[in-house]
């Protein structure tokens, strides 16, 4: 028996998916546990794999079509079924292909004959369940293609033997059917004798106008390239959230700048060691990591969560890190990010990073965020306003180290300095917290000795 495809459950925050693609296609062989489509969601993609082995026997939703928890995509059917089915077709096709053959012969042979023969196969075909309801004959094969382009057999003419209705009269009605105008639908106004009248007076200007468009230059425009690409599911919900965000919250960015000597230095002398033992690099991400951390339980309001009429303090720490990857922005989730320390950040980092490119990041891994690190430097962004992740209240943006003069102890010194900028929900954080929340930050970064305390 045929088993039908459903979209799985994927988590209580996910309702609904889009067909990302269908790894396999109508009439492949399956077996049991084998991926055979991708849907896209919210979060990530996800694979659905067969229940049992057999052959893929219908697709009822195609690529980019949004579908519901629970609602059938398709069914695989067992793998002698396909075949019966097969030969089934075989069959028909071999029926029509015999009469077809015959109807050519009819043509040479007498009158009197033809006649008699032409009898005779129209009580073959009514037999074989060649004739339909109303008189009208035709092969199961025909009534297949009349049915697809949604068309009245009774209303096509036959040129088969009896009036009997052939694959090629209804392609014949397709093909009319497209190159009939719209406009022949509508009818103005008044008798036939003014509708010639008129006709024949804007036939020559039709002409004329038709002659000069043919002579005219193509314009540029006519030769711009395009291309219209299918937004993803994802990239959807990152743009509405990205829009709830700006109507919702009272948005407002705070900038300060932070000497990076010391971590520069700091992260040198160990790098080599570092990697050594953990086996993974040293980055500057674990350093701004354990800043956040260090300066969220000094102002508890920037890890909060308004909901409704309450603020909800929260007293952990999940740390999210953008990440950028093909399909778009991706924010994955260090968990207990207080209660890890810095190798523990960068490998976590580095493997949801990979993962969140090759599309396996699970659920869990992009859900329970707290607070969110970016990092446009990594593009050579110097300066920006990054967008709250809602329903969080701030997000800290990391930007590129560039060289300035700075005045050290009355002297002027090149520094590697950083922009950072602090965007934050006013209607929750007041100004002189989300200042001093960054300054916080700056001291921790520029002392990175401190972090050992504060995380």
């Amino acid at each position: 028996m045929p088993v039908e495809i459903y979209v799985p459950e994927f988590g209580e925050s996910i309702t609904e998916a889009t067909v990302g693609r269908w790894l396999k296609g109508e009439g492949d062989q399956i077996k049991a546990g084998e991926p055979i489509v991708e849907l896209e969601t919210d979060k990530a993609n996800f694979e659905v794999e067969a229940e049992q082995d057999g052959v893929l026997r219908s697709i009822a939703k195609g690529e980019g079509e949004d579908v519901e928890i629970g609602e059938v995509i398709g069914t695989i059917g067992e793998a002698e079924e396909a075949g019966v089915e097969e030969a089934q077709t075989e069959e028909e096709e071999a029926q029509e292909a015999e009469i077809e053959e015959a109807e050519g012969h009819e043509e040479k042979v007498a009158p009197a004959a033809q006649e008699t023969e032409a009898e005779r196969k129209a009580v073959s075909e009514e037999a074989d369940g060649h004739r339909e309801e109303g008189g009208v004959r035709a092969s199961p094969t025909v009534r297949r293609l009349a049915q697809e382009y949604d068309i009245n057999l009774a209303e096509v003419s036959g040129s088969g033997s009896g009036g009997r209705v052939t694959k090629e009269d209804v392609e014949r009605l397709i093909r009319e059917q497209d190159r009939s105008p719209a406009a022949t639908e509508w009818q103005p106004e008044g008798g036939a004798s003014e509708r010639d009248g008129r006709q024949e007076e804007e036939e020559p200007e039709i002409e004329r106008r038709e002659a000069e468009e043919e002579e005219a230059p193509t314009s540029a425009a006519q030769g711009r390239r395009e291309e219209r690409v299918r937004l993803s599911r994802w990239r959807r919900t990152v743009a509405q959230r990205l829009k709830e965000a700006q109507e919702t919250a009272a948005m407002l960015t705070t900038f300060n700048e932070a000497d990076m000597t010391a971590v520069m230095e700091l992260r040198n002398r160990r790098k080599e060691d570092f990697q050594e033992r953990h086996q993974i690099r040293l980055g500057f991400m674990s350093f701004f990591t354990k800043a956040a951390v260090g300066a969220l339980k000094a102002f508890p309001k920037i890890n909060a969560e308004l909901q409704e009429n309450d603020l909800v303090y929260k007293y952990y720490y999940d740390i999210g890190v953008a990440v950028n990857t093909e399909q778009g922005l991706i924010v994955p989730v260090v968990h207990d990010a207080d209660q890890k320390n810095f190798a523990d950040i960068e490998r976590e980092i580095a493997d949801l990073a990979k993962r969140a490119n090759e599309g396996t990041l699970g659920l869990d891994e992009l859900q329970g965020g707290t607070f969110t690190i970016t990092n446009g430097g990594i593009f050579g962004s110097l300066n920006s306003t990054p967008i709250l992740n809602v329903p969080q209240v701030a997000i800290l943006g990391m930007h590129k180290i560039q060289e300035r003069p700075m005045i050290v102890n009355g002297e002027i010194l090149a520094r590697p300095m950083m922009y950072l900028a602090l965007s934050y929900d006013h209607r929750i954080v007041d100004g002189a917290d989300a200042v001093s929340f960054l300054v916080r930050v700056k001291e921790l970064i520029e002392d990175p000795e401190t972090l050992l305390l504060e995380g």
